[in-house]
C-alpha cells in the first residue's frame, strides 16, 4: 500500500476516533452519537424516535384562499413560508414570506403577526410594500419572470434596543436575481413598519445577525451567483446597519452545493456552521471557525442525516445547544429536535410533529419554552411551543433505533422552466 494512500486512511480513523474540535480535529464527521445510535444514521427508524408533548397554533394559513383575488394558482392557494420569530416589547412576533402560487414568485411580500403568548395570535398584516412593478394588477404577478420582483422574509434583529425586520428583494426569475439586495424595515410605532434602507448589496441571509465576542455581528451571506461563489458570513453591523465585510467559506460550492447555513458560538468562542447540501447527499456539512468569522476549515460531510432541508440551531441559556430538523433523508418529515452539551455532538433527537410536509423551522427560547416556528406544506405557519422541562425528561433508547430499511434520499428536483 502506498505511503499516501496509508497517511489518508489514517487520518481518516483518527477523525472518526476522536471527538470533533475546531482546533484539534476540525475534521471529524462525528455529529450525532449515542447508543441509540446504528451506525449508518439513514437507517435510524424516525417514527420510533421519542415523542415530546408540545401545544400547538397555527399562525396564518392560505390553503383556503383558492378564491381569493389576486392568487393565481387555484389548487395551491399561495405560500406561507420563511417562518420567524422574536420577542419584543412584552410580546411575541411572527414575520414570513406570502404570495402568489408556489413558492419566491412576482409579487411575493412579507407579512407579520404578534401574540401575547406565543399560541394566540393577531390578525397578520403586510410589513413590506409591494415590490417594484409587482402589483397583483401586473401582467407578471404570480409568475417567475426577470420583469418582477419579490421579498423575502429573512428574520427579525434586535440591534440597540429597537427591533428590526430583515428582508430581501430581487428579481423573481430563480434564485437568485441580479439585483439581490438586503433591506431592514424599522418598527416605528409598536404596530408598523419603515424602510430604514439597505444593508448589504447583493445579499440574502438565513438567520439574522449573532453577536460575536468582538462586539461585530455576524450573519450568512450568499450571493446572487452563490451556487458558484459559495456561502460568505457577513461581519461587522456596528457602525452602520451597511457596514459590514464579506469572508468565502471555501468549499461550499465544489465540496457541496452549499444552501441556507447555520451556526452558532461554542463554549470557547470558536464558531461552528452547518451547511445543507444540495447535492442530496442526506447529510449535514460543517465548518469551524477560529478567528471569529474571517477563516473558515473545509466543509467536512458529518453523519448528522438531514432531508436536504432547513435547519435552525440555538445555544440556550443554561448552555446547552438545540437543532431543529427535518432528520429523514427521503422527505420533509418528520420534524425533530436534536440537543447537545458541546455544540459539537448531539446525544438526543426528539419527535416534534410530523406525518405530512413540513419543514422551515426557526426557534427561539423564553421563560424555559422553546418556540418553533415552521411552515405546513409551505401554506401555513405554525407554531409548537415546548416545555424545557419535558425536553429534559425524555429519554433516548439504550439500544439502536434501526428501521426496516434503509429509506431512499430524497430525488433531485427536475428543473423547471422559468
Amino acid at each position: 500500500m502506498k505511503p499516501r494512500l496509508l497517511l489518508s486512511l489514517f487520518l481518516s480513523t483518527a477523525a472518526l476516533a476522536e471527538p470533533p474540535h475546531p482546533q484539534k480535529n476540525p475534521g471529524s464527521p462525528l455529529m450525532l452519537s449515542g447508543a441509540w445510535v446504528p451506525e449508518d444514521t439513514h437507517r435510524i427508524d424516525f417514527e420510533k424516535l421519542p415523542r415530546v408533548p408540545s401545544e400547538h397554533a397555527v399562525v396564518s394559513d392560505v390553503h383556503a384562499q383558492k378564491d381569493t383575488p389576486g392568487v393565481l394558482d387555484k389548487k395551491k392557494g399561495g405560500v406561507n413560508q420563511h417562518n420567524y420569530l422574536a420577542f419584543h416589547d412584552g410580546k411575541f412576533w411572527a414575520m414570513w414570506s406570502d404570495g402568489p402560487g408556489i413558492e419566491d414568485r412576482v409579487g411575493q411580500r412579507v407579512k407579520f403577526a404578534t401574540s401575547a403568548d406565543g399560541l394566540k395570535w393577531n390578525t397578520p398584516e403586510y410589513l413590506t410594500p409591494i415590490p417594484p412593478n409587482s402589483a397583483p394588477d401586473s401582467p407578471h404577478y404570480g409568475t417567475r419572470t426577470d420583469k418582477g420582483f419579490r421579498h423575502i422574509s429573512r428574520g427579525f434583529w434586535k440591534r440597540d434596543g429597537e427591533l428590526l425586520a430583515l428582508v430581501s428583494l430581487d428579481e423573481a426569475a430563480g434564485f437568485f436575481g441580479k439585483s439581490l439586495e438586503l433591506r431592514a424595515f424599522r418598527l416605528k410605532d409598536g404596530k408598523s413598519w419603515e424602510d430604514a434602507g439597505l444593508v448589504y448589496q447583493n445579499a440574502i441571509n438565513n438567520f439574522p445577525p449573532l453577536k460575536l465576542r468582538t462586539g461585530n455581528w455576524m450573519m450568512s451571506r450568499r450571493a446572487y451567483d452563490y451556487k458558484t461563489t459559495g456561502v460568505h458570513f457577513l461581519v461587522g453591523g456596528v457602525k452602520g446597519l451597511d457596514q459590514w465585510e464579506s469572508f468565502p467559506v471555501f468549499g461550499t460550492a465544489s465540496e457541496l452545493k452549499a444552501e441556507e447555513p447555520d451556526w452558532w458560538i461554542l463554549p470557547d468562542d470558536n464558531l461552528s456552521a452547518v451547511f445543507r447540501d444540495n447535492r442530496r447527499s442526506g447529510f449535514l456539512y460543517r465548518s469551524f471557525s477560529t478567528d471569529d468569522g474571517r477563516t473558515w476549515s473545509p466543509p467536512i460531510k458529518t453523519n448528522f442525516p438531514d432531508a436536504t432541508s432547513k435547519i435552525s440551531g440555538l445555544r440556550l441559556k443554561d448552555g446547552r445547544y438545540v437543532l431543529v430538523s427535518n432528520p429523514c433523508p427521503a422527505k420533509r418529515d418528520p420534524m425533530t429536535l436534536s440537543v447537545s452539551d458541546d455544540g459539537l455532538v448531539f446525544t438526543k433527537m426528539l419527535y416534534l410533529v410530523g406525518g405530512r410536509h413540513i419543514d422551515y423551522p426557526h426557534v427561539m427560547e423564553h421563560e424555559g419554552h422553546l418556540y418553533v416556528a415552521f411552515a405546513g406544506g409551505k401554506q401555513s405557519v405554525e407554531v409548537l411551543k415546548v416545555k424545557l422541562s419535558d425536553v429534559d425528561a425524555t429519554q433516548m433508547p439504550s439500544t439502536p433505533l434501526i428501521g426496516p430499511e434503509k429509506p431512499a434520499a430524497r430525488p433531485k428536483k427536475k428543473k423547471k422552466a422559468p
